[in-house]
């Protein structure tokens, strides 16, 4: 299992690897946050959110939130290398989501709205 300090190195030297222009306007950074956040919609405290894009244009403006715990509620068991892939997975994940708003697509959102159906029993 990685420490949070260890997550936040990981997260650092994902994001040195990311090309500059896949980070413009992406004003508020990447935040790695220590909690977990139960989803709302999960069943028995199984689903947890790992990571979120924001934008908010009278506010703080384009940020990543990532939670380091619910990362390590789904993938903390798995060893070293899994949760560091994981970590990256989800902020590649988020980067989508931010490339996309930059440009008007919402296909990864209705992807991710698509497999919260499947998990509650709504598509097959």
């Amino acid at each position: 299992m990685l420490s949070l300090e260890e997550a936040r190195l990981t997260l650092r030297q994902a994001l040195d690897d990311i090309p500059p222009p896949v980070l413009k306007k992406l004003n508020g950074g990447v935040l790695l946050l220590p909690e977990a956040k139960p989803h709302p919609q999960g069943k028995d405290g199984e689903l947890y959110i790992q990571g979120e894009y924001h934008f908010e244009p009278n506010g703080l403006g384009r940020y990543i939130l990532i939670y380091y715990g619910s990362l390590l509620k789904t993938a903390g068991g798995l060893g070293e290398r899994h949760f560091k892939d994981a970590l990256k997975h989800v902020l590649h994940h988020e980067l989508i989501h931010h490339i996309e708003s930059l440009s008007g697509e919402r296909g990864l959102e209705r992807e991710d709205a698509c497999n919260l159906m499947r998990y509650k029993g709504g598509l097959s």
